[in-house]
């Protein structure tokens, strides 16, 4: 990942929206280069060094006074649980009209391409989304695409797969021997490892990073299958049982049947050249041999 340089006096405020995994992350870097962060969180917890504001996305009262003036805004909340728009940016924005940050870098997902029959994909592919959760997605993008505009910020939008790292590892799948699609058709799906996308966010927060959609995956698309073989391998757990699609659609749960039902492989060279990323975990072996 390209690093920038010595830090200056008075670096950009971060505000976080979404305080999860990878915004804690994020707040690390960015505290490491000697910026505030603050965090909208739904209720007053221990974020150390991080300054939490109370609110909550799904209640537009409370998010009044939100510190985002002259603050790079990293958006990575989850949208609303139902329907096709997502009320939760919607929310978020309408309290940010008084005050816009200077900058927004927002996580999506891949999911927005939908199925792609296997199909190499950049970032000029248009969206053609499966489901409604990634139709929720492609609101949400289209929101803050409209909102950026109107008040002339920069926007990154971060197309992201499965994300995978220390903490979040299906081991526990692995360990209840659930069954996996044979390797053999098995559709195409890609990955980022958490500290690489941490590092990529921060990177696109940067004053001198272009604004525009890229896609954020490894180097490396392969299956879910050959993932769960190779963090078998790499945990030493036993490789699951594998079944024959038609079994799968007998017998996944709908939520797994979503993913099984679109194939592509995310071209990321726009993220690698022109916002100038060099990934520390290029592929699985690099990003599972932690685990050896």
């Amino acid at each position: 990942m390209r690093r920038p340089s010595a830090v200056p006096d008075g670096v950009a405020p971060v505000f976080i929206v979404g305080y999860g995994d990878i915004g804690r992350r994020v707040a690390a870097l960015w505290h490491e280069k000697g910026g505030p962060v603050a965090a909208l969180v739904r209720s007053r917890r221990d974020t150390g060094p991080t300054r939490p504001a109370q609110g909550d996305l799904d209640d537009p009262q409370t998010l009044l006074r939100l510190p985002t003036h002259g603050a790079i805004l990293f958006h990575f909340a989850p949208p609303s649980p139902a329907g096709l728009a997502d009320c939760r940016t919607t929310h978020l924005l309408a309290a940010l009209e008084p005050s816009p940050p200077r900058r927004i870098v927002y996580i999506s997902t891949s999911g927005v391409y939908g199925d792609c029959g296997g199909a190499w994909v950049d970032e000029t592919r248009s969206v053609n989304p499966g489901n409604d959760r990634a139709r929720r997605r492609v609101d949400a993008e289209r929101q803050l695409a409209d909102f950026a505009a109107r008040h002339a910020i920069p926007l990154v939008i971060l197309r992201v797969p499965g994300i995978y790292g220390p903490g979040r590892l299906p081991l526990e799948r692995l360990r209840r021997g659930e069954p996996v699609v044979c390797p053999e058709v098995a559709p195409w799906s890609n990955r980022i490892h958490a500290d690489d996308l941490a590092a990529i966010a921060v990177r696109a927060g940067e004053d001198d990073a272009p604004a525009g959609i890229y896609n954020a995956s490894d180097d490396q698309p392969s299956s879910m299958t050959d993932y769960l073989y190779r963090l078998a391998d790499a945990a030493g757990l036993h490789r699951p049982p594998c079944v024959s699609l038609e079994e799968a659609r007998r017998t996944f749960s709908p939520g797994l049947l979503e993913y099984l039902n679109e194939s592509r492989r995310l071209d990321n060279r726009r993220m690698k050249e022109v916002l100038g990323v060099r990934l520390r975990y290029p592929t699985l072996s690099e990003g599972l041999a932690r685990l050896r």
